[in-house]
């Protein structure tokens, strides 16, 4: 479990770093969690990005981004629809992105799904 909180940790500063504003981490619901809601402000439409972080200390097991399979992907669909339906402010393009972190490496993967 240290692992994952260490790698959310991690992810949500690359997104910052990025430009982005976490609006909440580990956000759950009965379908669901979602690791990191960000939004990117943009003047013409701003970008909700549903962040999945999946963590491995090698790849022994398979690639981290193997874990997030399509049973996944429909749970974080719904979860974020459920979250979206909670907060009514936030309003963009809703983009899925997927995010591996090996070891000490990160790989974003936007648009994932």
């Amino acid at each position: 479990m240290a692992r994952a909180r260490w790698a959310e940790e991690l992810v949500a500063r690359f997104y910052e770093r990025s430009g982005y504003e976490i609006v909440t981490r580990n956000w759950h619901c009965r379908e669901g969690e979602l690791d990191i809601v960000a939004i990117l402000a943009s003047p013409v439409r701003p970008i909700i990005a549903v962040v999945e972080v999946k963590a491995r200390a090698t790849n022994n097991y398979g690639s981290p981004f193997e874990a997030v399979t399509q049973v996944k992907q429909k749970k974080l669909r719904i979860a974020a629809t459920k979250f979206l339906a909670t907060h009514p402010e936030l309003h963009g393009e809703i983009r899925f992105d997927a995010v591996s972190v090996l070891g000490t490496k990160l790989d974003v993967l936007h648009n994932a799904f």
